[in-house]
Formats: structure tokens, C-alpha cells, sequence
């Protein structure tokens, strides 16, 4: 009775692990094969916060930006945003130096507001932060690229 007791567990045993391995294969989806597109890719993550450097600042808030083939994301704003950074061929520091040159008169206090942009813009990586020094000094002209 025991060999018969241990030949009935290892076919068990081998009817299940069959059973599994061909589960496995069934609820896993082959991967498709991955095409160039007609857009290159413009993906980001756009951040405002508290603080004087990346690893120091608190985020305050933070949104995704998808400009092609359409404009979405978590972005209030997607499609002025898109166009402003079509506008300066994705050159950040044209955003930001709008932004420091505007018309707004600002106290010269130091509470500095921190904004970066991580991501791919038209094929490009892009690794951006810049400071501000307080929010009176953002929201000069900055346009709506970090207005979230």
C-alpha cells in the first residue's frame, strides 16, 4: 500500500506542475513587437515644489504631459502647455526665462519654489529643474507649462 500511496503523490505531483506551467503560458501575453510610430515621443513629468534643490525640496504637486500624437495627461491645461513648448522647440529655459523677465514687481524675499521636467520631449531626454525665488517671481509670464 505504500508504494502505491507514494505513486499516486509523485502523479499528483507531476499533473499539477503541468497543470501550472501550461497556466502560465495561457495568462502570459506574448509581448508585442514594439514599432517606431509616426511621432517621436514627448512624454514628461512635470513637478512644482518647496525648496532650493531636487533633493532637498518637498513636491507640491506634480502631473504628466503627453504631446503626441495628441496632447493629454494629468496636466489641467495639455493643449496651451503642448503649444508652449512647441513654440521654443522644448527649450525649457526659454519657459523659466519668460517667467524671471516679466513685468511682475516681486518682493525680493528667498522662498524658493523649485519646478522640473523629467521625461522624453520629441525623441529627446530631458532632465530640467529650475529655481525661482518665491512665487511672486514664478508667476511672472511663466505661461502655462508649470501653471498647475
Amino acid at each position: 500500500m505504500r508504494y502505491i500511496t507514494g505513486a499516486i503523490a509523485i502523479g499528483t505531483a507531476l499533473v499539477l506542475g503541468a497543470l501550472s506551467t501550461t497556466a502560465q503560458a495561457v495568462a502570459a501575453p506574448a509581448k508585442p513587437a514594439r514599432t517606431g510610430g509616426l511621432y517621436a515621443a514627448s512624454e514628461l513629468v512635470l513637478t512644482v515644489g518647496q525648496g532650493e534643490t531636487w533633493a532637498t525640496a518637498t513636491v507640491d504637486r506634480a502631473v504628466t504631459l503627453s504631446c503626441m500624437p495628441g496632447a493629454s495627461g494629468s496636466h489641467p491645461a495639455p493643449k496651451s502647455a503642448c503649444a508652449q513648448l512647441r513654440a521654443v522647440a522644448g527649450n525649457f529655459d526659454a519657459v523659466t526665462q519668460n517667467a524671471a523677465a516679466g513685468d511682475r514687481l516681486c518682493t525680493k524675499e528667498w522662498d524658493p519654489i523649485l519646478v522640473t521636467a523629467d521625461g522624453v520631449w520629441q525623441g529627446r531626454r530631458v532632465d530640467y529643474t529650475h529655481v525661482f525665488a518665491n512665487p511672486c517671481a514664478m508667476a511672472g509670464g511663466k505661461g502655462s507649462v508649470f501653471e498647475f
